[in-house]
């Protein structure tokens, strides 16, 4: 039997990866969910983690069945990360019941973690819906007060406000509905501190997403536009740019510049990947289009 020595502290000092957990849900045809946050992180140069919250049975056709995982098992995943190899930032996906929200939102609060990515993943690219009407109402609650950035697309805020958001002229509005939801408790008082509105459902050439983020006494808004790119590629591109935002906060860049470059690189990702057919359905975006190394050298 071979037994390893742990490495001393002194030495496990010099150098680290950037380091981003991802909670969320298994993607079994590889686009979305876990792996393509891992494939992400990886293209970014951080190192990947996870805590695995359901086991999804899909390809780029549809779900077709959903396996949530035991929430002493969540709960331990997220804790032996932590206790061993420490977070810079925390991307969350699909949680698909109150339980397993309540106990992600008790884990973020234990270990006193910060940079927190909320992706609300509530109806896939295929149209299936991935979580319980009444998860959503915890989501907010629970969730929304503790995460740096929420990132829904239009769908899922169309559900969480209870209307429809029509054209790039609603955005704004809605923006400014969602970051007053939530209960008090979180940074930057009560509801989400920022909000990332990604409208490329809307119908046009122009894809506009709209950040905005709790001010002294109002809210900022940023938008950021782009060229619509054609492809049938659209599976995982809202779980690839909440991971690519929690790669560039981990990596220690302020939320505006991290939003920047993650929806940079997803573009990037999309075009890449635009002509390429992977399935018979929707398939994935290209991840590893521009991998960068990066290694965080300690003082």
């Amino acid at each position: 039997m071979t037994v390893t020595a742990p490495i001393s502290s002194s030495t496990a000092a010099r150098k680290r990866y950037a380091r981003v957990l991802s909670i969320a849900g298994s993607d079994s045809g590889g686009g979305a969910g876990i792996q393509a946050d891992l494939k992400t992180c990886s293209a970014l140069g951080c190192f990947g983690m996870t805590a695995i919250t359901a086991i999804t049975v899909q390809n780029t056709l549809g779900v077709t069945g959903i396996h949530g995982i035991p929430l002493e098992t969540v709960r331990g995943q997220i804790d032996a990360v932590v206790d061993d190899i420490g977070v810079d930032a925390v991307k969350i996906g699909m949680l698909a019941t109150p339980e397993v929200v309540r106990v992600v939102a008790d884990a973020i609060r234990r270990h006193g973690l910060r940079k927190v990515v909320l992706d609300p993943v509530m109806v896939a690219t295929s149209g299936d819906r991935l979580i319980a009407p009444e998860t959503a109402q915890v989501l907010v609650k629970e969730l929304f007060p503790l995460a740096t950035v929420i990132t829904p697309n239009l769908d899922e805020a169309t559900m969480l406000l209870g209307r429809s958001i029509d054209g790039i002229e609603a955005l704004d509005a809605a923006v400014a509905d969602l970051l007053a939801m939530g209960g008090p408790g979180g940074p930057g008082g009560s509801g989400a501190p920022a909000v990332l509105l990604k409208g490329g459902h809307l119908p046009g050439n122009l894809v506009m997403d709209v950040l905005g983020r709790q001010g002294q006494g109002s809210a900022e808004y940023l938008r950021l536009q782009s060229q619509r790119i054609v492809t049938h590629n659209g599976h995982g591109t809202g779980c690839t740019l909440s991971s690519a935002i929690a790669s560039f906060l981990a990596q220690g860049l302020p939320l505006v510049e991290a939003v920047t470059e993650a929806r940079r690189y997803i573009l990037g990702a999309i075009a890449a990947g635009a002509d390429v057919y992977t399935g018979q359905g929707h398939g994935p975006l290209n991840h590893g289009y521009a991998p960068r190394a990066q290694i965080i050298v300690q003082p």
